[in-house]
């Protein structure tokens, strides 16, 4: 078993030459008047870090499969780091959850792996299909491990056995209100949050899907946990908070579902 704490060898070696040099790396040109792309975190000695980095992630399921061990092999022969889970509310359901900071793999070694045996035998779920990216609201302390290694810490923890996903979409009213208030909503959300990652009971990832997701969704939200009770539990703490109570205009669907295989980890 790989270790979970510490990016990939690649991204190691980045790390490790950043942090020797003593610096961040180079924001990128911008044209003038430009929008800025990049992946913004919170600054170190004064200055911002930047990313042009981040990860694709894609969830998509599966019914008609009685034979979810047979699935492995050809997720093992891959380049791409996956999650395979056993569908709670089908039971012959499966997700498959693919990460990559190539978003062409996305339509090219999926549909590789997707489409030939033994995949092409089951029956896509596509109102379940789902893809995000990684993003920065500014104040991330570890640009690169927020963007890079925490989604893998999360979804390749052998030890985070159950994961919920689902997506969300925001009301156009929200994105209307000042940014102060904007905030003081998200920052009540956010803490319903950590209290349930500091007591243990939860890791999440969350992803911006503008423009990607196929029902206009904004985000996506992955849970993931030891046993199942505690994300559940999360779930309808938040539906207390003023965002999920006022602002948004659609959640779901959930798929939820317990880990039959994950890529080895390599995070320490």
């Amino acid at each position: 078993m790989r270790s979970q704490n510490a990016a990939s060898p690649r991204h190691r070696r980045d790390s490790e030459r950043l942090r020797s040099e003593g610096s961040q790396p180079e924001r990128p040109v911008q044209p003038i008047d430009a929008p800025e792309i990049c992946e913004i975190g919170a600054p170190i000695n004064g200055e911002p870090q930047y990313s042009t980095r981040r990860l694709f992630l894609q969830l998509q399921v599966f019914t008609g499969c009685s034979r979810p061990h047979e699935l492995i092999e050809p997720l093992k022969a891959s380049d791409l780091e996956a999650v395979l889970y056993h569908d709670l509310n089908d039971p012959k359901g499966v997700g498959l959850l693919f990460m990559t900071e190539d978003a062409d793999s996305l339509v090219t070694e999926t549909r590789r792996i997707l489409t030939g045996e033994p995949f092409n035998a089951l029956h896509p779920r596509p109102e379940f299909t789902m893809v995000g990216r990684t993003y920065a609201s500014g104040r991330e302390p570890d640009l690169e491990d927020w963007l890079l290694v925490k989604p893998r810490r999360n979804t390749l923890n052998p030890e985070l056995s159950w994961a919920i996903w689902y997506p969300l979409r925001r009301q156009p009213e929200f994105y209307r209100l000042p940014k102060p208030e904007q905030g003081k909503i998200l920052m009540e959300h956010a803490m319903i949050g950590r209290t349930y990652v500091e007591a243990g009971y939860a890791h999440d990832i969350r992803l911006a899907c503008f423009g990607l997701d196929a029902r206009d969704n904004d985000f996506v939200i992955g849970l993931m946990g030891a046993t199942l009770h505690p994300l559940s539990h999360l779930v309808g703490e938040m539906r207390k908070s003023q965002q999920t109570a006022q602002y948004l205009e659609s959640l779901g669907p959930f798929f939820v579902g317990k880990v039959c295989w994950q890529s080895p980890c390599d995070i320490g």
